[in-house]
């Protein structure tokens, strides 16, 4: 019978199709499978990394002497473990706020510089980073205390009478943090303003667009996912921080991480740190829930 010929009989097109739509679906499932069995071992890699360690957390943070309990998260509603959790928002609101504000106009200036000016300004940025959490925490130590450089020139300027209180308290604790934390907001915003076309701005001046008003209606709002992308970041790490603090708050700057740490150390309380550890994974998590609702991951990751 021909193509014709069979194309005037009723149905006989769809019944021929059916069967062939049947086996690209199974054919598309099978590659699917094949391609997604490749990162088999990836994804085992990280249960064993990552989740396994947490269901392990979540685990103990139930399990008490006679077996089910929730003690351990009873406790948490003490006032000083309330208090460790509050400093620590704080602090990680703060410090995020911060590196926004000297961030934004750095990474701009980067972006805006000529290419060789630009990669010497993003290793003076960098280069921190290349040097070891310890050795920067105690420079600031040597920088910040009564008898410190800065005490000492600002003492001999006549500017202060006595030395200024900078270290073993909140302010030189939010110094080191956002020495800390300040490349993780610049490099983001670097990549999202380097995308930014200046056509954009020329096409706002032509349109009669102040440059003032050109960069907070055309460059800030296209800027905005690599803002977001630090902001993220930079918070979610000020939560786990645990050295910075320790050093430069002197045992008065308590955040959730070093109680965790003490439960343990002096309390040997697995259970009682557990609890603390999975109530700060999941209020992590929420927020970053939070913001995906309220900004959109595809908008942060520039996908849409």
């Amino acid at each position: 019978m021909t193509a014709d010929a069979a194309a005037a009989v009723p149905g006989r097109g769809a019944r021929d199709e059916a069967p062939n739509a049947a086996r690209y679906r199974t054919a598309e499932r099978r590659e699917s499978a094949a391609l997604g069995s490749l990162a088999l071992p990836a994804l085992l890699l990280i249960f064993a990394i990552a989740l396994a360690p947490n269901l392990w957390l979540g685990w103990m943070s139930f399990r008490g002497a006679g077996g089910f309990t929730l003690a351990h998260y009873q406790r948490l509603w003490h006032p000083n473990y309330l208090l460790t959790l509050r400093t620590t928002f704080e602090l990680s609101f703060l410090v995020t706020a911060i590196c926004v504000a000297l961030g934004y106009p750095l990474a701009y200036m980067i972006a805006q510089s000529r290419p060789r000016v630009a990669a010497l300004l993003l290793l003076l940025v960098l280069f921190p980073v290349w040097t070891s959490l310890l050795v920067r925490c105690y420079a600031w130590l040597v920088l910040l205390q009564r008898r410190g450089l800065i005490n000492t020139w600002l003492t001999d300027a006549g500017i202060i009478d006595g030395p200024l209180r900078l270290v073993h308290n909140f302010t030189g604790t939010t110094i080191g943090m956002v020495h800390i934390m300040l490349p993780f907001m610049v490099l983001p915003l670097y990549a999202a303003m380097r995308a930014i076309s200046r056509d954009y701005m020329r096409a706002a001046a032509n349109l009669g667009a102040s440059p003032v008003k050109a960069f907070w209606q055309v460059y800030v709002p296209l800027s905005l996912p690599g803002l977001m992308a630090g902001v993220i970041i930079v918070f979610v790490l000020c939560l786990g921080f645990y050295v910075t603090p320790a050093l430069l708050g002197g045992g008065r700057v308590m955040m959730w991480s070093m109680q965790i740490e003490r439960t343990v150390t002096y309390h040997s309380d697995w259970g009682a740190a557990s609890a603390l550890g999975v109530v700060l994974l999941a209020m992590t998590l929420l927020i970053l829930w939070l913001v995906g609702r309220l900004v959109g991951f595809r908008r942060i990751m520039g996908a849409g």
